[in-house]
Parts: C-alpha cells; structure tokens; sequence
C-alpha cells in the first residue's frame, strides 16, 4: 500500500463535477453583497454569513484601506513577540467591553480560537463535555486535549460527548464524572447547520452544579441574537453566568480571525500558554481595523439585526408555505431539509442557474436524512431578492417534485 493510494481511488467529486452537479468551490468573481458574480452570471446570494452585510460596506472596506496604508500587509510575527499592534489590543479592549468581559483576545482565525483554548485550558485529570453536533473547530480542539493526555484502557478519557442540546443527556453525563474533577462544558451558541439556539439556561444549571465551566462559540451568534447582537448570553440573560465567550471575525464582522472574552485571569493564561496563539502570525492590520469598524457599525446601527431576523423570518416562512421543511429555529440560518443526496445536489444546480446561490449539505457532514440545503440571509437583503429566491425555489422544487 502506497500513502496516496487513498488518495487516487477518491473520485466521487470528479463524478460529480462530470455530471454537473458539483457545489463546491465556485469562485466569486464580482460581490456587492446580497449579488455576487458566479461563472459570469449574477446571483442572488442565500449562502452566506456575511450576517449584517458589512463586507461591501464603504466604511469598512476604507478601514482596511487605511491600516494596509499605515501598518503593511502584515505583522510579520506572532503576538506574543513583534506582532502586536496598537490595532490588536484596541479590538481586544473594545470587545471585552461589548460582551461585558473583563478581557478579551483575538486568535488569526476563528477555526483557530478553540484550539488556542480547549487543549490549553484542559489538562490531565480535566474534562471535555461536548455537544455532539458541535462545530468542527471545537471538534479538532477537543482531539487536542484528548492528544495530550495519556489514554485509560486504550480509550480518551478526557473528551465526553452527550445528545445534540439534550440537557437531560448532560445531566447524565456529567453526574457520572468525578465530582471534584474540572470540566469545561462547550457547545455552539447558534448551531451552524441547523441555526437552533442551544438551551444555555439548562447548561448554566448543569454547569454549576456540578463544578464546571462553560465555553459558547458565538460564530453564529454575535450580530443576530441578543441584546444589540451580543448573542447567546446576552439572549438569555446569562452575560455573568456564561464564563467565555469565544467567536469569529468572518461573519458579522466582515473580516477574518477569531476571539475569546472572559475573565481577566484566564485570557492573561491563554495569551501566555496558548500554542495556536503564540506560534503564529497575529491578524493583519487589515482584518483588525475592519472587524473594528464593522463592530462600530454594529453598535451604531442595531436596526440591522432587525432587518436580518425580519429577512430571515419572511424566507422560513415562505418557504414553509410552499411545503418545504425547514428548520423553525429563530435565527439567520434556515436549513432547507430535502432528505436525498441527489436530490440535494440537482436542487442546488436547479437553485444557481435559475439564479440563487445556496449551500449542499449532504454526507457524510449531516446525519442521512438530514440532506439539505442551507441558507443564511443578510441584513442587506431587499424585498426583491428574497421575494425572487422564493419564486425560484418554488419553480426549481416543483420540476424536481421535491414540493408539489
């Protein structure tokens, strides 16, 4: 056996690609936000987390503009020696502020941001309690912590999973685990394929319980739930119970990189032990200044948020009543449930030549029978889009007999 034998007997994109049915890797050649240019055509875009539709915004775009002019390209060096800039612990201080944190640190990537906490955070003797459907970021960070602790009878012992937002199933879980043991409990704020809102109030009553800590990864959350976008804890009420916060710049934020908030003594402890943090390249000039000018866009302007959820309310229930099934989850992301790979896949060909963009979930990254399309709205939307991306997925659901 060869190392790339695996590799040359993998043909099923080739496949699929030859049937035209390929939805993966289609390049963006013009974006004015809800339109971009796709293969030389316009299409409306319903694939996106560009949430407050700030990548296209004139402010943004001349914040970027002006930190490449001032600062470089770049910062040529990790934070923790030449690569922290006025630029990084401005952000850093204006986040911890809006999240209500004592402090706050930025990561290069939000992929990045869990692994820079989760196997830093827990040692040996500590445990991992992870939601299942959690996102694949806090899935690598787990395999990281459970990687640096020894194994028990040949299994992981560090990392537990309980029941996709099933709080009796944590309960049970957590219970079994050594009473005086740490335990960090992480979970999605906003559950990225299916937009539903995890049960934090049930969390915070395991979690204290039963001397645990509790991480929420916001991706999906800051800019769309809670008071002025400041998501999930704010949603509940829970801003003091929810010990961090951790989250994204490539959403709401219109940029790339990542962040945690949390107490003062616990971001001073990742900015000193965190590997992901301290052997790599800190966020560009660039990214930095526009994620702080679309956090004061976001502050200023909490009308957005409005417009977002009322967006993505009119798309849920259209494409309810048209006989789809969709998620009923109150958020920005609507997942468009089908059930059938193929089907999936000639739905989205359907969907982008009739001139709507949107993504194919099928497996093995969804359960089978969870086939779907998933779409995401922004605040910058009009009626005419989304009044036009109904008429389409109307049109394209009935010639494929997917709804009647």
């Amino acid at each position: 056996m060869d190392l790339f034998d695996k590799c040359k007997a993998f043909t099923r994109a080739d496949e699929t690609k030859a049937l035209g049915l390929y939805p993966y890797f289609h390049a963006i050649e013009e974006n004015e936000g809800p339109v971009v240019q796709i293969e030389g055509r316009k299409v409306i875009m319903a694939g996106s987390n560009n949430y407050l539709g700030l990548t296209a915004d004139p402010r943004v775009k001349e914040a970027a503009s002006k930190a490449v002019e001032k600062y470089g390209t770049g910062c040529s060096g990790s934070r923790y020696l030449t690569g922290t800039l006025d630029l990084h612990v401005e952000l850093e201080t204006r986040l911890a502020k809006f999240f209500g944190k004592e402090d706050c640190l930025l990561y290069s990537t939000g992929y990045q941001t869990a692994q820079g906490i989760i196997p830093t955070l827990v040692q040996r003797g500590e445990y991992v309690v992870s939601d299942k459907d959690n996102h694949a970021c806090i899935v690598a960070g787990n395999l990281m912590a459970a990687g640096a602790n020894a194994l028990v009878d040949g299994k992981v012992q560090t990392i537990i999973r309980y029941k996709h937002n099933d709080t009796s199933h944590l309960e049970a879980v957590v219970s079994k685990l050594p009473a005086d043991a740490p335990k960090l409990i992480v979970t999605d704020g906003v559950f990225s394929t299916s937009g539903e809102i995890v049960d934090l109030p049930g969390m915070v009553s395991i979690a204290r319980r039963h001397n645990a800590r509790i991480l929420v990864d916001d991706a999906h959350a800051v800019g769309v739930i809670g008071k002025g976008g400041r998501g999930t804890a704010s949603h509940f009420g829970l801003e003091k119970e929810t010990d961090m916060t951790m989250g994204t710049f490539s959403k709401t934020f219109a940029s790339l990189g990542g962040f945690v908030v949390g107490d003062r003594t616990v971001i001073n402890y990742l900015k000193h032990h965190a590997p992901a943090l301290i052997f790599s390249a800190s966020p560009t000039p660039a990214s930095v200044a526009a994620a702080l000018a679309a956090l004061d866009i976001l502050e200023k302007e909490p009308h957005r948020i409005d417009k977002l959820m009322q967006n993505a309310r009119k798309m849920r229930i259209g494409l309810a009543e048209m006989g789809y099934r969709v998620g009923e989850h109150d958020s920005a992301v609507v997942p468009v449930i089908i059930g059938d790979t193929e089907k999936v896949l000639r739905m989205w060909r359907g969907l982008f030549e009739e001139g709507v963009f949107v993504n194919a979930f099928i497996r093995p990254g969804v359960p089978p029978g969870m086939e779907m399309l998933r779409t995401s709205y922004m605040a910058s939307h009009e009626d005419e889009h989304l009044d036009k991306a109904l008429a389409i997925f109307k049109k394209v659901g009935r010639s494929l007999g997917v709804i009647h």
